[in-house]
């Protein structure tokens, strides 16, 4: 290095700098990582002194010069070699960094329960029942406590003499004094009586006092005071005497109960939950590190009707793993399963647990009265009500602008919770109401005496009902959508139905909501199913920004039975109780089964509880309302006075039945086998929606070739680029091959027959 100490390594200007590091090593030996140090541009007193007689190393870091080393004498070492990494090093704003690590851990100003009323409110209850209760347990018990005094001041008073006469004659002192008198210490023996002969003095005096204050006080309290004085004088000295008389092994008054059906839960009682779930990460680290491995960031507190707990697991640890243990998990808090229910945290790290432990299981505990069995018609653009969260808390549905998917095994409470939304749209009087039972069980039969369209069944008059109006609700949207196109910007900004748009009779954008029950059966129908799904797929893409909501509900959650297309579109979901991975992902999302998010974990005696993914926040646990047949039927006879006051009546509800007869259907393929001859082997996609539209312009009027491109989809016909020649150019455009179609029409009639 150059005299002068500067950072060229003699180059020139030019040449790329390298990035040197001093490696102090006795005797140019191995280099340890201890003695890294760099020159700090000041002059040295001794450049042997400054190396400790060592022989320095330079090791270049250079791109161009990795791995050289070169050795550096005492003489040409210029600079005071600083340690680096030193541990008292501090910069100037490190204190800057380290308030802002604590800025980070802030801990809210008020507890989490009182931010919330519906958790200040369980909180007091909690508090107040649970002081209540143990006043109550106590002063029924006021009578046996008062027996046990009485039982216990023989022993008392016997213990205050005994007491008092050892106090008096300093018998306390007794041992000393004899020990002076084994030694044969004369002197000291001597120095210990005189101290107890003053002491006897003193204390006689003050208990001969003491008995003649007491024995002038009971005379007086006997002739003066009068007779219920004697009562509690007599009762304070039973008392005192039977307080005196306890036995440390029997204490006089017994734990009250708790009012709640669990403990208070500790840290203690977590720790050792987590290390029988047989998690070797957690086993290893509690066998290492004791109670330190595992971590509270935070104090377990009541939240609502429960206790929670964050944890930090010991590293290497997920939450989803505790979490798929649950039921071993409520066992090692010997808690009911519905008591506990373990969540992640991932936006703090995969290994952040929250634990939430109920007082009561969450089936069976008593839910809050829902809002809307009250009050009068309200508004599907603002959130409603739809289901309870573990403490307790409402978790709303707003019905606009999204598509629902429903999904659990039999018997969990999936139709439920469709006929609940499905309810809470009737209560806004501009709603459409579509309702279909798939089951033919008459579940949805409530939402007869308010929807326009209504059917319950399977049979092929049920679904040759339910294509036509499907279709129907294809039309609508496409003149939706014109209509929107069509308003002026001050009125339709967002170009998407607004609720005052919603509430103008005359432009027809009133909300409509479609129920599906046993989804499955459409799509999985051999004639219609590839037509139903393609009708349901574009209401479930375009649908929502023309005011048309589809709910979808099935109980076999596969590709088959929901169609990918559709489960992906969907932004509100609800999985109650599933069995696989695939089920659960097809219902909540991709991956949601890898986040933890896992609608497996639930048993059997969860009915109507799943995971609802909406309103824009991540899965949560909910609840559903339990709303039996005959508070259906109410509710629905609430809605229909509702809509008969605003004139809303519309379809089933007034009583039409609009004849639907086999050869009154149509089918997209039939009419393009229709409407291209046989001698076209191929067409053009402009040429076919056109004959189309010519054909049923009521069906296919304004349909575009990308449309028909994505209604063959369902069916497996793709569309390919065909060359034409037009003014003696080729022009290739994307068309249909009509041996294609024909084949999938014959393979549709075969399979018809065989049912």
């Amino acid at each position: 290095m150059p005299a002068g100490g500067g950072a060229r390594d003699g180059r020139g200007a030019g040449a790329p700098q390298s990035r040197r590091t001093f490696l102090a090593s006795p005797g140019g030996a191995a280099l340890r990582p201890g003695n890294l140090c760099r020159a700090a541009g000041h002059s040295l007193r001794s450049p042997r002194e400054a190396s400790g007689g060592r022989t320095l190393m330079l090791a270049e870091t250079n791109p161009e010069h990795t791995g050289r080393t070169a050795t550096l004498t005492p003489e040409v070492l210029v600079g005071e070699v600083v340690m680096v990494d030193q541990p008292h090093a501090r910069t100037d704003d490190e204190w800057l960094k380290e308030l802002a690590r604590q800025a980070a851990q802030r801990k809210p100003i008020l507890p989490a329960w009182m931010l919330s009323g519906s958790d200040f409110r369980h909180t007091c209850r909690w508090i107040a029942a649970h002081y209540l209760h143990v006043s109550a347990y106590h002063a029924v018990r006021m009578p046996v406590y008062g027996g046990k005094l009485a039982l216990r001041a023989p022993r008392g008073v016997w213990r205050f003499i005994s007491g008092g006469t050892r106090w008096v004659l300093d018998l306390e002192g007794l041992p000393v004094r004899l020990a002076a008198v084994r030694r044969e210490d004369a002197e000291q023996y001597l120095r210990l009586s005189r101290q107890r002969d003053g002491r006897v003095r003193l204390r006689t005096l003050i208990a001969a006092s003491v008995a003649v204050l007491g024995v002038s006080g009971t005379f007086v309290l006997a002739v003066l005071a009068p007779s219920w004085a004697h009562w509690a004088t007599l009762a304070g000295l039973v008392a005192a005497f039977g307080l005196g008389g306890a036995r440390p092994d029997r204490p006089l008054v017994s734990r009250a109960v708790v009012p709640t059906h669990v403990q208070e839960l500790t840290s203690n009682q977590v720790t050792l939950a987590l290390s029988v779930l047989g998690l070797a990460g957690i086993n290893q680290a509690v066998s290492k590190l004791g109670d330190k491995a595992i971590g509270f960031p935070a104090p377990i507190t009541r939240d609502g009707p429960g206790w929670r707990a964050d944890v930090d697991l010991p590293p290497g640890v997920t939450a989803t793993e505790v979490i798929e243990r649950r039921e071993k998990l409520a066992g090692a808090l010997t808690r009911p399963l519905g008591c506990v229910w373990p969540e992640g945290n991932a936006e703090v790290h995969p290994g952040r647990l929250v634990l939430w432990v109920g007082d009561q299981d969450m089936s069976k505990a008593r839910k809050p009265a829902w809002p809307l069995l009250k009050g009068g018609p309200i508004d599907l653009f603002k959130p409603q009500p739809y289901g309870t969260d573990q403490r307790g808390r409402w978790v709303n549905l707003t019905l606009m602008f999204i598509a629902m998917v429903i999904g659990s095994i039999p018997r969990m409470g999936k139709t439920f919770a469709l006929r609940e939304a499905l309810l809470i749209a009737a209560l806004d009087p501009r709603a459409e109401i579509h309702a279909y039972d798939l089951k033919g069980t008459g579940d949805l039969s409530a939402l007869g005496k308010v929807a326009h369209r209504y059917r319950a069944g399977e049979d092929d008059e049920d679904i040759l009902y339910a294509v036509a109006a499907m279709r129907e609700l294809r039309a609508e949207l496409r003149r939706r959508a014109r209509v929107i196109r069509d308003l002026p910007p001050d009125l339709c900004p967002e170009n998407k139905v607004t609720p005052e748009l919603a509430t103008r009779r005359s432009l027809g954008l009133h909300p409509i909501v479609v129920g599906v029950d046993e989804c499955q059966v459409w799509f999985e129908h051999p004639e219609y199913g590839a037509e139903l799904e393609e009708i349901c797929t574009d209401l479930v893409k375009r649908g929502p920004a023309t005011g048309i909501v589809l709910i979808l509900a099935t109980q076999r959650p596969d590709a088959k039975s929901l169609p990918t297309a559709i489960s992906a579109n969907a932004s509100t979901r609800f999985c109650l109780k599933v069995m696989g991975q695939m089920e659960n992902d097809m219902v909540l999302g991709t991956s949601k089964y890898r986040n933890g998010v896992r609608a497996t974990m639930f048993a059997w005696e969860d009915k109507g509880i799943g995971y609802f993914a909406g309103e824009g926040a991540d899965a949560r646990i909910v609840s559903t309302v339990f709303i039996d047949g005959p508070a259906a039927n109410v509710l629905a006879e609430k809605a229909r006075a509702l809509r008969e006051r605003a004139g809303r009546l519309t379809g089933h509800a007034l009583g039409e039945t609009p004849e639907v007869s086999r050869t009154a259907g149509h089918h997209l393929l039939d009419d393009i086998l229709s409407v291209v001859p046989v001698a076209e082997l191929r067409v053009w996609n402009e040429t076919v929606v056109a004959r189309l539209a010519e054909l049923r312009p009521d069906a296919y009027d304004g349909w575009a070739p990308e449309q028909l491109t994505a209604a063959l989809k369902p069916y497996g016909i793709e569309v390919d680029q065909i060359g034409r020649r037009v003014g003696g150019k080729t022009v290739n455009r994307r068309g249909i091959t009509r041996a294609h179609v024909a084949e999938k029409v014959a393979e549709r009639n075969r399979l018809k027959a065989a049912a």
